[in-house]
């Protein structure tokens, strides 16, 4: 049995496309006042832009995990910081907004103020995981 070649490209392609409609998602959440839905979205955008860098980089699928910091060292990322702290917050979103015991808590965190501010840095480091693509 024959196996298929890695089609970087396309496997790269196929999570921008992900990426950027869990974005749009994550934005039309925001608007309609479902933060915590909105940043469970963002966070699946940078996971998906994560993944499209370990596809364009190492020439292989990404890791199946959803630690951003993780993906972003799979992909030889360098994040600084101010990205690395950005990075762990967003993480959380992931499991805070899908299981009941920690929706509650994380839903009344999530004010129209608060995930301005988080969709704002989601947005930030879309652009620079975006950007490592060119």
């Amino acid at each position: 049995m024959e196996t298929e070649a890695f089609d970087a490209e396309r496997v790269t392609s196929y999570w921008l496309i992900e990426a950027n409609e869990s974005l749009q998602v994550a934005e039309h959440l925001a608007e309609k006042g479902d933060y915590s839905y909105a940043l469970f979205f963002g966070h699946l955008a940078i996971e998906k832009a994560l993944k499209a860098l370990c596809a364009a980089r190492l020439r292989e699928h990404a890791p199946p995990i959803h630690n951003l910091l993780r993906l972003a060292k799979a992909a030889g990322l360098e994040p600084n910081e101010a990205q690395t702290e950005a990075l762990l917050t967003i993480t959380a979103f992931n499991i805070e907004a899908r299981y009941p015991d920690f929706k509650r808590s994380f839903r009344q965190k999530c004010t129209a103020e608060y995930t301005a501010h988080q969709m704002a840095t989601i947005k930030e480091l879309f652009i620079w995981l975006r950007s490592g693509l060119s």
